[in-house]
């Protein structure tokens, strides 16, 4: 966008709005800035961020630090104080799962205010599933003493293959998820939006924010489990492809039909039935005890999971793979993914667990919805430079 005029004041107001904000919201908690540290910080005249403040007090979004919290007073008049008032909304953030529905609450700086999750039983109708969510987010609230009201975005990670709009377009490791319109379902229990994304690719916007991925902005999260999902990032933004089904790597089977999850498991001649993680944990369970035909099986499915994501990444020249879900726990993950990736890579990404574990969905969940509020708040700010 070209260098502002002064032809537009309302826009040239907001500018300045976001950049103050911004700055607010950066502030370190325990020494809340003056209008002169907000005058040095944003290069804006101190006229022109006084009258910014006020107009942010007025919306709630900004308080002086002082008058709120009873500070001593000092002889003489002290310098006025400001903070962002991070309680001022929040965000929610909701993994909806095969056997566990999770939700996390934060203040508009992030910080996480509340937590909790259910089990839901694997075989659970998408009604009752959607029953589920809207206890675990009711419970939520209620114990972190938010209303409803106060939310101002909430993020929602799903299985499946999922549309803009929130359809899950394929879903099977649901049931009743193929086709299921969900971010409509979901936002008749709340007044702002809500965003719906594939949950390894949440797991991978977490693992960026908070997680063993902060330092690269171009990495691949692998949900590994059963029927592995990818989320990957490139230059920091979320790779969703052209129809959101970036990542799906447990489709790579169809390739070859004998690839099969429920052959690849069987210590028999018959397939693995029911093909669930509590039959797969018992074959592994006798690997360790050195059953010879469950090892076998055990190093086919890690096998595997290896040649899919070594596809994923000879597609993408990711500088780190960060390996979660259910099948990261599982013994001697990491040894043969380092081994094939060196054996095909010119440059081998690293190789990590996931620090955020079980919470890594949620916690993804919840960054989408910051992002989206922060869109709302500083977007300006990137686009034009503020002018005094």
């Amino acid at each position: 966008m070209g260098r502002l005029t002064g032809g537009d004041p309302s826009l040239l107001r907001r500018i300045n709005s976001a950049v103050v904000l911004h700055a607010l919201r950066g502030a370190d908690a325990a020494d809340s800035p003056t209008l002169t540290d907000l005058t040095r910080v944003t290069g804006l005249s101190r006229p022109t961020v006084e009258g910014v403040v006020e107009g942010l007090m007025e919306t709630g979004l900004v308080v002086e630090a002082e008058a709120e919290e009873g500070g001593a007073k000092r002889q003489g008049r002290p310098a006025r104080r400001f903070r962002f008032r991070a309680e001022a909304g929040h965000l929610l953030g909701i993994e909806i799962g095969p056997h566990r529905i999770s939700a996390l609450i934060s203040g508009l700086d992030g910080r996480i205010v509340g937590a909790g999750s259910r089990e839901v039983d694997e075989s659970a109708s998408a009604d009752d599933r959607l029953e589920r969510v809207r206890v675990v987010v009711a419970d939520v609230l209620r114990r972190a003493g938010v209303a409803r009201s106060s939310l101002r975005a909430v993020g929602v990670g799903s299985p499946g293959i999922v549309e803009a709009d929130g359809t899950v377009r394929l879903g099977t490791a649901l049931p009743g998820w193929t086709g299921l319109p969900l971010g409509e379902r979901l936002r008749r229990s709340f007044r702002c939006p809500v965003l719906v994304e594939n949950d390894a690719n949440t797991a991978a916007v977490a693992e960026h924010w908070k997680g063993v991925g902060q330092d690269t902005d171009d990495m691949v999260f692998v949900l590994a489990g059963l029927s592995p999902g990818a989320g990957s990032l490139i230059g920091g933004r979320l790779h969703r492809g052209f129809g959101g089904a970036a990542g799906e790597i447990g489709a790579l089977h169809l390739l070859g039909q004998e690839d099969r999850p429920e052959s690849l498991l069987s210590t028999t001649d018959e397939p693995l039935h029911p093909l669930d993680e509590q039959a797969v944990a018992a074959v592994f369970a006798q690997a360790k005890r050195g059953d010879e035909r469950a090892r076998a099986a055990m190093d086919r499915f890690l096998q595997r999971l290896v040649h899919d994501v070594a596809a994923l990444v000879l597609a993408l020249d990711p500088e780190l793979v960060v390996v979660g879900g259910w099948a990261a726990g599982l013994d001697g993950v990491l040894d043969p993914l380092r081994t094939e990736l060196e054996r095909f890579c010119l440059r081998p990404p690293r190789v990590a667990l996931s620090l955020l574990g079980e919470a890594s969905v949620a916690t993804g969940a919840l960054r989408l919805a910051l992002d989206h509020v922060e869109e709302q708040l500083f977007a300006v700010e990137t686009t034009v430079t503020a002018r005094r």
